[in-house]
Formats: structure tokens, sequence, C-alpha cells
């Protein structure tokens, strides 16, 4: 499968990003189980064979440590939620009369732990979500079709991702090295021995990067007035402004009447900056990526999970959200869940990833 043939990439990112959107509203452990369940089988069936494809694995360890720090934190530090079943009981650590309503220790119960694992859980979902973007859409073609305002700080992100995996390896090179000459790799010496080489070889790639890019006429700008200019940015300023208090709406209860149009109108003024900002740094594309059918089937599916979910919430809210006081066994809702699956198109309308040759 050539690259013209697979699906845009930022069809993926809407696709992961609704998914997010979805898990953020709800706290049922099995709707959030089912949309990382989901997440997992579209990137095992439609990942593609790429260095930069491996980093779901990342994203999934992170995501359970967030987990085990949200239980950490409620174990130790304590928790709001009141509670009749005591699981264990920590010394308490004393605290001065200024850190009234905090403490360290004392009684752990389980509704705070069913609580705080809900919690966490969530935002574990969120991040796997993410993962499975990076692991689904490829940086380098996302950088083509970025508008021209935000090229510069494309290429710096593509780069950094590009060269990670190079330090990555000139690592473990020179740690094998070392332990073929008897020489330790471990402990601040051995950090030092293979640090300073891999710095070096990183500094080399990175000038070496600059000149082409420099060769290539890369940060040549047009000539733009300066009224432009100071549209430009009121309007990207404003615009990323309305989007963040329009997202807060959407995803507190109390934003519900204005949060979806203080988030349109936030993003029609951030993109109508960033149209004005691209004239600054006029580009040709080279072999555009098309936005076809497969990308509005990926990106249709994720939106469908995610305004089924929000439906959901408001028309069921105690499915969505199981309480924790009475302690109770959280229940899969049905037709929820069937929403969740819808999630899974992506994984029979787009072309399944080359095989490398052995």
């Amino acid at each position: 499968m050539g690259e013209r043939a697979a699906v845009h990439p930022g069809a993926w990112w809407l696709w992961s990003l609704a998914l997010g959107t979805a898990a953020t509203r709800t706290t049922n452990p099995l709707l959030l189980a089912l949309l990382v369940a989901v997440s997992a089988y579209v990137v095992a069936a439609r990942r593609p064979d790429a260095p930069w494809a491996r980093s779901y694995g990342a994203f999934v360890k992170l995501a359970l440590a967030v987990l085990l720090i949200r239980l950490v934190f409620v174990v130790a530090l304590g928790s709001p939620i009141p509670g009749t079943h005591v699981l264990l009981t920590l010394p308490e650590v004393p605290l001065p009369d200024w850190a009234q309503g905090i403490r360290l220790g004392g009684r752990v119960t389980a509704e705070a732990v069913v609580f705080a694992l809900y919690d966490g859980l969530r935002l574990a979902t969120l991040l796997v979500c993410v993962g499975a973007a990076n692991a689904l859409a490829s940086p380098t073609r996302l950088l083509k079709s970025l508008p021209g305002a935000l090229y510069e700080m494309g290429v710096a992100v593509v780069v950094a991702l590009t060269f990670a995996p190079h330090l990555v390896a000139d690592a473990r090179r020179l740690r094998a090295a070392r332990r073929l000459r008897g020489r330790p790799d471990a402990g601040v010496r051995g950090l030092l021995q293979v640090g300073l080489p891999v710095l070096e070889g990183a500094l080399e790639r990175s000038v070496a990067l600059a000149a082409a890019m420099d060769a290539r006429g890369y940060g040549r700008t047009a000539a733009v007035p300066a009224a432009v200019r100071r549209t430009t940015a009121t309007l990207t300023l404003g615009g990323l402004l309305g989007v963040c208090a329009g997202t807060y709406g959407v995803l507190t209860a109390a934003g519900g009447t204005y949060g979806l149009p203080v988030l349109l109108a936030g993003l029609g003024a951030a993109l109508a900056g960033l149209w004005l900002g691209g004239r600054r740094t006029p580009r040709t594309r080279y072999r555009p990526d098309p936005w076809g059918a497969r990308a509005w089937l990926v990106a249709g599916s994720g939106a469908a999970v995610a305004a089924l979910l929000v439906l959901a919430g408001d028309r069921d809210p105690a499915a969505l959200r199981p309480g924790v006081v009475p302690l109770v066994a959280p229940e899969l809702p049905l037709w929820p869940a069937a929403a969740v699956l819808v999630g899974l198109l992506p994984a029979f309308v787009t072309p399944a990833p080359e095989k490398e040759l052995p």
C-alpha cells in the first residue's frame, strides 16, 4: 500500500480525539474498558510497520502508571469521598493548622479507592486514545497537511520525533560496545561515558539537518502588511481562547448552554487566523494527501461515538457515572456500549498495512 492509498492522518487524529472525548463523558469502568479495547483492536489491525508506530505500548504503560499513581495518592493522602467499608487504617501523620483539609494516612475506604479507580481509568483511557493516534497517523504526512502558519512548529515536532529513535539506538549501541570491552555501562560513570557520545552524535545530525534545510530554502518568509499580522494574531489568540472556554463548557454540566456556540466561534476564528498566517509562509505540497471517503468514515465513526455518549450522558447519567456511595457494582448500558462499538469501523473500511518482506 502506498502513501496515496493510506487514510489521511488527520482522520486518525479526529477519530482518536473523539474517542478520548467520549471517555471524558463517563466513569463507568466497563464502557472505559470497551473504549480501550476498541482503540487497541484498530491499532492492532491497521498499525503500519514503522518506527513511529511503535509508541502505542509506551502510552499504555503511561496510562497504567497514571492509574497506579492515582490509587497511591488516595491511599496516602485520603479522599473527601465518605465511606463505611474500611479496607485498612494507616498511621496518620499530624499536620499543622494551615494544612487543614489535607491528611497523611488514616482510614482507607473501599468507596474512596473505587472512586479513584474510576477517575484514574478515565484519564488512562484518554491517554490510550492519544497513543492510538500516534501509532496510526504518520507524523511526516501529517506535517504536509498542516496550515502554513503551523508549518515551522510542525517541522520542529516531526524532527524531534524522528531523532528520538536514533538517540535510543545510539545509547544501546554504545552500552553494548562498553560491555564487550568490559567497561561499566551503569551508574553515574557509565551514564556520563554513554551520554556524551550520544549528545555529540545528536549535535552532528542537527547541524547536518540545519544545513540541508537552509540549502532547500526553509525559513524564507513573504512580506505581509502590519495590519494583516495584527489581525492574524488577534484572530488566532482569540480563537484559541474561545476553543478552551468552549471545550470547558462542553465537558462540564454547568456550561451546557454556552459551551458549543463558544467552541464553534473560537474554532472559526482560529481557522481564519491560521489561514491568514499561512500567507507569510507560502509553500507548495508534493502529492498532497487527499481527504477521501475512507477519511470521512474514520472521522465520522469517532464523532458518532462521542456524540452518542454525550447524548447518553444527558438522558441516563446514572448509567455512565455509577455511584460509589453507596457502593454498587457497575452495569454495562446496552445502547451506549453499542455506540462505542461504532469506533471499530476504521478496522474494516481502511486498507490493511503492508507487511515487510522476510
